[in-house]
């Protein structure tokens, strides 16, 4: 047994192994940075990358299946597959969400290419965003409701969610800027529970927040930090991956009081209560441990998948080496 496949993470019934040398990439590519992922109802796993290949689809051991989507984006950011299997797509400097087969036949685009809405932002400082605005300016992830809607975050240029319906028609919208009920700074992940609750990932509010289906303030989680994304399993678990405080920091940003929280996996209840945590050390690389989780998944076995932006949140600036980790599949521990 490998030292990584001896690694286990978690806690109680949410404990993990690293799959090591997962997935097997075909001879010569990278991914560069993982920015989504997601699987079918087949437990393949579609990865969504900055690299010359967007889209790879594996199967649960890893193995390729097929790549598609090259030339098609400008800057990947978020991958959700529709319960229909239909892929969504969210091109954050495209200022589009697309939808596509499996195979990557384009079916529909949510807002226009290359196109903001008028926000008053300068750059990406979200603090000087003047006016919520329609669909889209930098948006950032998808997530349906039980009866096939769609919740898109407009997170990076913008502070509102969006709803659609499957066909794409825009419903409503909510948010402005701030930190109050409603108010978002940087809503970047976004699920749908069971109950048709939405849960959106303010990122810079260092929360959760929780809504009912027409978009009116519920509730919120505070045990998180940095949040970039939430998923919901079969039971209503819910995965959260948090960036933290050492990758993605803004220049005007500074950490909380105290030793910086680092970037980890929480596990939590559908009431909010922490179940298990990994993560968060002093040596992000290793197996097990992250610097900048991006995207979260779980398959029908339990397998939990989880994407990371090394490079752009400071594998550039040399914080980590370029060989750092862009995915790794956690097994759960079943004895």
């Amino acid at each position: 047994m490998t030292a990584q496949a001896a690694v286990i993470v978690g806690a109680g019934n949410h404990r993990y192994r690293p799959v090591p040398g997962w997935p097997h990439l075909p001879v010569g590519w990278s991914f560069v940075e993982v920015v989504g992922v997601a699987t079918d109802a087949r437990d393949r796993v579609f990865v969504f990358s900055r690299s010359e290949h967007p889209v790879m689809v594996f199967e649960p051991d890893g193995t390729f299946v097929r790549s598609w989507g090259e030339s098609q984006f400008v800057r990947p950011h978020g991958i959700t597959i529709a319960h229909d299997g239909s892929v969504f797509c969210t091109d954050d400097r495209d200022h589009t969400v697309r939808k596509f087969t499996a195979e990557g036949e384009l079916l529909l685009t949510l807002g226009t290419r290359g196109k903001p809405t008028d926000t008053g932002i300068n750059g990406l400082d979200y603090r000087t965003i003047v006016r919520p605005a329609g669909p889209f300016n930098l948006p950032t992830n998808v997530a349906f409701a039980p009866d096939g809607s769609l919740y898109v975050t407009d997170g990076y240029g913008n502070c509102r969610v969006h709803k659609f319906t499957p066909e794409g028609r825009l419903l409503f919208s909510w948010g402005e800027p701030g930190s109050g009920p409603g108010q978002f700074n940087l809503p970047h992940g976004i699920a749908v529970d069971r109950q048709g609750r939405v849960y959106v990932a303010d990122r810079e509010n260092s929360r959760i927040q929780i809504f009912t289906p027409d978009g009116k303030f519920a509730s919120e989680w505070t045990d998180t930090s940095r949040p970039m994304q939430i998923f919901f399993d079969r039971d209503g678990t819910a995965f959260v991956c948090d960036v933290g405080w050492k990758a993605g920091v803004f220049a005007w940003q500074t950490a909380p009081a105290g030793k910086p929280r680092g970037a980890y996996v929480s596990i939590f209840d559908p009431a909010g209560k922490l179940l298990s945590r990994f993560g968060g050390s002093d040596d992000p690389c290793a197996p097990g441990d992250f610097f900048a989780p991006h995207d979260i998944c779980v398959d029908s076995q339990g397998a939990i998948y989880v994407g990371e932006v090394v490079m752009s949140a400071g594998g550039y600036q040399g914080k980590v080496p370029a060989t750092c980790h862009a995915i790794q599949k956690f097994e759960p521990v079943r004895e």
